[in-house]
């Protein structure tokens, strides 16, 4: 029975009704569905736009300190084999692998000298920077219907391969970020819990007829000056001749008891650390169980050569479409000791 057949039904009856509600679906950061749904890359005739806006990108950047702190490691790790060159410093190829690792995009642009030749690559904002309808053509948008355009080829773009699309790469950690929302939910929940003061709610229920309005505000003003510091005081209320149910706690919810904070967080964790494929261990995560994460040299000298080499790889096209050398690096030295 729907709500408006039900007051119909009490209009009619004369009664009076009571009222039933129910709560709405879960809503994450982004709400709805644009963050993994979409058709194509739409254009407004002179660049294309991305299928996930890239605003929303940034702003997951920090949903979870797993997510970004993976993200950071990737990057610290890509620097600390890197040689700079004379046209690619250190800071530019920084800015251009966090980009990457956090857009799914990455540009630089060739700066000429006097006689047409690439003087230097500069980074260029990823979340700023959009592919033109032409080929070779890139667009900066600087503010709300102000653009830049590139000299036609002296963009760059590195982009990590999207199935539906050619024309923007997409991060590989989308499929974890509704464990992502998750964890910042529960975090959140548990912050205003505390922030709270009185923490789990409850309903006061005063029905003791041996108590006076004075009684009662002062049973009020105590449970008023109970929230925030100096909380978790205990109420003393004398009522000579009272009756048993006279004076009534009734909670709402047993949020500390029943919530499973721990057990969202190491879930969505594992979750976003699947996506990025990082060890827990080289993200500073303490173990929870007696025998740890195991060597934390073993976890690098394999994670290094399966997932950083690979990246290497992607941005040593960097030199193909330059035509000369501006990324190199340097051979990666095992942690771990060999073994015997």
């Amino acid at each position: 029975m729907t709500d408006e057949t039900q007051d119909v039904a009490v209009a009619e009856t004369g009664k009076s009704r009571a009222i039933a509600f129910n709560f709405g679906d879960a809503e994450g950061v982004l709400d709805r569905r644009e963050l993994l749904t979409y058709i194509e890359c739409w254009h407004n005739g002179r660049y294309y736009d991305p299928p996930v806006p890239l605003k929303a990108l940034a702003r997951i950047f920090r949903v979870s300190p797993h997510h970004s702190s993976a993200i950071y490691v990737k990057r610290n790790l890509l620097m600390r084999n890197f040689v700079p060159s004379p046209q690619l410093n250190r800071n530019d190829f920084g800015r251009f692998a966090l980009d990457y690792l956090t857009m799914g995009n990455g540009y630089l642009e060739a700066v000429p000298n006097m006689r047409g030749q690439t003087m230097a690559l500069k980074h260029s904002l990823a979340l700023n920077t959009r592919r033109g309808l032409k080929d070779g053509q890139y667009f900066f948008l600087n503010g709300f219907g102000q653009e830049h355009e590139f000299a036609p080829g002296s963009v760059f773009q590195l982009a990590e391969h999207d199935v539906n699309q050619e024309i923007y790469g997409l991060p590989e950690y989308l499929a974890a970020m509704q464990s992502g929302f998750l964890n910042e939910a529960a975090t959140l929940f548990r912050r205003r819990y505390y922030l709270n003061g009185s923490h789990a709610g409850y309903v006061f229920y005063l029905s003791e007829a041996s108590m006076n309005d004075q009684d009662v505000d002062a049973i009020r003003e105590s449970l008023r000056k109970s929230k925030g510091v100096g909380n978790f005081r205990n109420l003393f209320i004398n009522a000579p001749h009272g009756k048993k149910d006279g004076v009534q706690i009734i909670p709402v919810g047993e949020a500390a008891a029943k919530d499973e904070f721990l057990g969202i967080k190491n879930t969505t964790r594992d979750d976003i650390l699947a996506a990025h494929r990082v060890p827990p261990q080289l993200l500073g995560v303490v173990p929870t169980n007696s025998g740890g994460f195991g060597d934390v040299g073993k976890a690098a000298d394999v994670f290094y050569p399966n997932e950083i080499e690979p990246i290497q790889m992607r941005m040593l096209e960097i030199n193909d479409w330059a035509g000369f050398e501006a990324v190199k690096f340097n051979p990666y030295q095992p942690v771990s000791a060999p073994a015997n």
